[in-house]
């Protein structure tokens, strides 16, 4: 895997420093200028040669037309002259054909003599100022420059018709080459105007290009940023490959906002699992302490006094019959602490099977309270209980039985100040709670919270006299999570009340 050290890092915040628009606008204009400039260096070079073998295209041609009018003695025809007219208004063209003596048989117009003297030149003149284009049997195309006064330069082509007849044609140089350098003015400043216009025409277009592909971007950095709430609109316009990315972009974005989403919920599931494992370890291990810790006491004292027994400490009887009191009281609270321990067990696991039918709170609450009759006369407790109105509710009723001896336990144990326990019916609309209140000390604020943790006591010293393993509290706990039902406790002036609530009707069922 690559070091995300030495991976570079991409500032979102900034733009880059040359758009791509304006890399499309610098590589069309430099496309552009390069063309126009090779069209103007086209010109320059070629333009000049490519109007030059025009002209002596056309002096052939014509040649060519003379030798046939003249194998049909048609030189002199009406017909032969209206088209030679025709070819020499439209190419500046100058002909004349002389016999072996000197005279004109055809000239293309009036001047005659100039002509005449033009094609004595070309044979007999300066030849410093003729230069020999093409030659061959037929005829001889030359270049002649200012070599007679006010004839300029032209371009003449001189043939034998016959053995006794010859042409002369002359194209003047002048209008060639002023075509070409107007020519070549005008490329040059028509291709500056599209150089001009084209760099601005390309600068608007590629803005229908270039700003989806930002927004494009602008969608990715909120996806790099896990915000997946953007998404490109597509044009109708258009149907491109653009179109086709940005909707590519929306479906990735949906993918990676679903997998993200999938992740988080895989991860937060995964920290839940290692924190109930967590729990549970720590459960584990507080449950092993607590009762290794519950249990060490009643086995020592079951082990000590099974030793003075065994080892005769004490020989009268009254003595023995007290260790094994001893030992069978120290016994019965182990075993009392077990079975609670394997009922708890079974209410957290979901093991203990609930049976809902509807009974008579106030008839049950009776009963809890006359079978603890005796530990209530011993330490002279008073119940303050209206038991003349029957209500009754839906829950299992063995389960509630457990939880009122639970409160009532709890009570008798922790009594104090006037020794008075009072039980009361809070009838709702479609609820009842009940409410177990002792006069005695208030419990300590910090210990309200942890009163229904396994093994917790708030005075351990106090729930060793009585035999309370601290678990009375986490059955009823687990009990009335089983019925989905709320309870708790509330501190008065004078007293502590434990409560919890029941249905009256199907509805909570």
């Amino acid at each position: 895997m690559a070091n995300s050290e030495n991976t570079p890092k991409v500032n979102n915040n900034n733009r880059p420093r040359r758009s791509l628009r304006t890399e499309i606008t610098v590589i069309f204009v430099s496309l552009l200028a390069f063309m126009m400039v090779s069209i103007l260096i086209a010109n320059g070079l070629l333009l000049n040669r490519a109007y030059l073998f025009r002209k002596e295209n056309i002096l052939e041609t014509t040649f060519n037309k003379f030798i046939e009018a003249n194998e049909n003695d048609e030189l002199d025809s009406d017909d032969f002259a209206q088209s030679m007219e025709k070819i020499a208004t439209r190419n500046d063209l100058a002909a004349i054909v002389v016999n072996s003596a000197s005279e004109v048989i055809y000239s293309t117009g009036a001047g005659d003599d100039v002509l005449l003297d033009q094609f004595q030149f070309t044979l007999f003149g300066d030849k410093s100022h003729i230069e020999v284009i093409e030659e061959n049997s037929n005829y001889t195309i030359e270049r002649v420059s200012d070599g007679m006064r006010n004839t300029g330069e032209f371009l003449a082509l001189v043939g034998n018709l016959d053995s006794d007849t010859m042409v002369m044609m002359r194209v003047a140089m002048e209008s060639l080459q002023e075509s070409a350098s107007i020519s070549i003015q005008f490329t040059a400043v028509v291709c500056v105007i599209c150089i001009i216009l084209g760099a601005i025409v390309i600068y608007l277009v590629t803005r229908r290009i270039t700003r989806p592909i930002m927004e494009m971007a602008d969608i990715s950095r909120q996806m790099a940023d896990l915000d997946f709430n953007a998404r490109y609109v597509p044009d109708r316009k258009r149907n491109d490959e653009i179109n086709q990315l940005g909707m590519c972009m929306n479906e990735l974005s949906e993918a990676l906002e679903k997998t993200v989403g999938e992740l988080k919920t895989a991860n937060n599931e995964m920290k839940l699992d290692l924190d109930r494992k967590e729990q549970i370890e720590m459960m584990r291990t507080d449950f092993l302490s607590n009762v290794s810790h519950e249990l060490k006491t009643p086995i020592a004292l079951i082990q000590g006094y099974a030793e003075g027994l065994k080892e005769s400490v004490s020989d009268d009887a009254e003595s023995r019959e007290f260790y094994c009191d001893v030992i069978m009281d120290e016994a019965d609270k182990m075993n009392r602490m077990v079975k609670k321990l394997l009922t708890l067990n079974q209410l957290e696991f979901g093991a203990n099977e609930i049976t809902m039918e509807r009974f008579d709170l106030t008839a049950l609450i009776s009963s809890v309270v006359s079978s603890m009759s005796i530990m209530l006369e011993r330490d002279s407790i008073t119940v303050d209980f209206d038991s003349a109105r029957p209500v009754y509710v839906w829950a299992d009723e063995y389960k509630v039985e457990e939880v009122l001896t639970n409160y009532m336990s709890n009570a008798i144990h922790h009594i104090g100040g006037a020794s008075r326990i009072e039980i009361k019916l809070d009838q709702k609309e479609k609820t009842v709670r009940v409410g177990v209140f002792n006069t005695g000390t208030p419990i300590p604020d910090e210990d309200l919270a942890r009163l229904w943790e396994k093994f917790y006591k708030v005075d351990k010293s106090h729930s060793r006299q009585y035999g309370g393993s601290g678990i009375g509290l986490s059955i009823v706990k687990a009990i009335m999570e089983a019925f989905h039902q709320d309870y708790g406790v509330l501190n008065h002036e004078d007293g502590v009340e434990f409560w919890f609530e029941l249905d009256t009707d199907t509805s909570g069922v």
